[in-house]
């Protein structure tokens, strides 16, 4: 993908981050014109509100669907901004190209499929329309996947197309809705360098008070934009109210964000320090799922009455990780050191299962 085109249409500017914000998903009228009136006021140029909504389980709400495309055109016609919304399927494409949404985003169950991906990209060339195309990262940490569904656009003949960062899912309770691991759109960064990318601070947050934080970190590392869920009244959003803020309060996190006076890279000591800070959450996080699975096998051992320390087990595990992180480069003090904490605590967690005060 050599010959990818800047997202920017008419009337757009390049010299600052790509702003897309609105409503998770339109719901009224009244709501989405309310809603667009405010970010218009406050100097928003792209608006975006789903029309269709996939839903995990039947019975939610599944969006409004095509005829709240009138509503985007009257958005448009209003405010001057511009619309976007996201396609699943052929009909989504033609639906939403007919009524003169000017930027289609693909969401990430989408984007991990395959067959969808190539559906949505032969409707978009029969369509013969030059659309901008944000493709979401799969639900799955799967770089390929990404990629795969950024080709299959790509050829296609769509030239303007941009990447969306929303985090990846991960099983259990975590501070984040969907996991940032953020060294996977560096390295996308990294495989396609003229690939514009934006953060979706909502989805990998999930919740309000994350949304600013998340912004500034993913400008820091220099996405080139972000996509916020705003709501006229978010608390009586018809979904993922959690997430959504009020325009005012985009408002002020847009002004008080810290735009760089040149682009970030690896280099960068801010940058570094906020892979680290993530990569620590990340260790803590999976610590936490490892002392998970401790108090299952202590459980298991107590139904079968078997001891807790097991030191064959132990020495084990102890020589295999100390050897892997020996090849990695790091040394096995070191390692042995970390191991053995993890090894105590596992222990206790065990020890705590068999006595019944967990």
């Amino acid at each position: 993908m050599k010959e990818i085109l800047p997202v920017w249409t008419d009337g757009q500017s390049s010299s600052g981050p790509m702003i897309i914000a609105g409503p998770c998903s339109a719901e009224t009228e009244e709501q989405v014109m309310a809603t667009a009136r405010e970010l218009a006021t406050n100097g928003i140029r792209i608006f975006r509100a789903g029309i269709w909504k996939p839903r995990t389980k039947p019975g939610g709400f599944e969006g409004v669907g095509a005829a709240g495309l009138e509503w985007l055109k009257k958005v448009k016609a209003e405010t001057g901004m511009l619309t976007a919304t996201e396609v699943a399927t052929r009909q989504h494409v033609e639906d939403a190209i007919g009524a003169g949404v000017d930027i289609l985003w693909i969401g990430a169950r989408t984007s991990a499929n395959p067959f969808a991906m190539q559906e949505i990209a032969d409707a978009i060339q029969a369509s013969g329309a030059d659309v901008p195309v944000l493709v979401k990262n799969p639900v799955n940490p799967d770089l390929e996947l990404w990629i795969g569904a950024m080709e299959r656009l790509y050829n296609a003949g769509v030239r303007r197309i941009g990447a969306i960062h929303r985090g990846f899912s991960a099983y259990g309770k975590h501070l984040y809705r969907n996991l940032p691991q953020w060294h996977i759109p560096i390295e996308l960064r990294r495989r396609l360098p003229q690939l514009p990318i934006i953060c979706d601070p909502s989805h990998i947050g999930g919740k309000r008070e994350l949304v600013a934080p998340l912004s500034q970190q993913a400008l820091d590392m220099g996405f080139d934009g972000l996509i916020i869920e705003s709501h006229c009244d978010p608390d009586c959003a018809w979904s993922d109210k959690a997430q959504q803020i009020t325009p005012d309060v985009l408002n002020f996190i847009l002004n008080a964000l810290v735009l760089r006076d040149s682009t970030s890279t690896t280099e960068s000591l801010t940058m570094l320090r906020q892979q680290i800070d993530q990569i620590d959450n990340e260790l803590i996080e999976l610590l936490n799922k490892r002392m998970r699975v401790s108090r299952e096998i202590g459980q298991y051992k107590k139904e079968h009455r078997m001891p807790v320390l097991q030191m064959s087990r132990h020495d084990h595990i102890i020589r295999s990780r100390v050897a892997a992180a020996e090849e990695m480069g790091m040394a096995g003090e070191f390692m042995k050191t970390v191991l053995q904490a993890i090894h105590e605590e596992s222990v206790r967690q065990q020890i705590e299962v068999l006595n019944n005060r967990i």
